[in-house]
């Protein structure tokens, strides 16, 4: 996990009043600034939390992701839409989770071309004893009560929807 910065003052605060006296105020420079550094303190602590397991945060999703699946397996182009990632980062985070015998591969019977990723009882171990670990520091989120956490879930929503990640849902 990264040292903690220590300061005096908040950069991202001082940041903003310098750029608001050289460009005019642009609140959206300050709030992707702080979401840009939420993001590298979480992913920090997240992945402090996995590492002892062999895995990363992607590592993590994908074995939690194949968790969810009834079979415990699913196809790589289906870990990529889930994940909302492209399929070379699929192919590179299944092949380091197998090479740690948290997954196999076979090919899918449906598709002649496609492989299925497999979770094994090791990677159903380590998805388990990483996410009671992740749980008891609510990810990374324990300075935010469950009414924030849902908050700040419902301010993004807006940019996923924007982005194409879904389609929002008819009134």
């Amino acid at each position: 996990m990264a040292k903690p910065l220590a300061l005096d003052f908040d950069p991202i605060a001082r940041a903003d009043e310098l750029w608001a006296r050289r460009w005019g105020e642009v609140p959206a420079m300050a709030a992707i600034t702080s979401v840009m550094r939420a993001h590298q303190i979480l992913l920090g602590r997240v992945d402090a939390v996995v590492k002892p397991y062999g895995l990363t945060f992607a590592r993590y999703e994908a074995l939690v992701l194949l968790t969810f699946s009834r079979t415990g397996e699913l196809s790589l182009s289906k870990i990529g839409e889930r994940l909302m990632v492209h399929p070379t980062s699929v192919t590179n985070t299944v092949d380091r989770l197998e090479k740690a015998g948290l997954v196999s591969r076979r090919p899918n019977p449906l598709d002649g071309r496609g492989v299925l990723a497999a979770i094994t009882a090791r990677g159903r171990e380590a998805v388990e004893q990483a996410t009671r670990e992740l749980m008891a520091i609510e990810f990374g989120l324990e300075s935010y009560d469950e009414a924030q956490c849902r908050q700040v879930f419902e301010l993004l929503r807006p940019l996923r929807v924007a982005a194409g990640d879904f389609a929002e849902p008819p009134a």
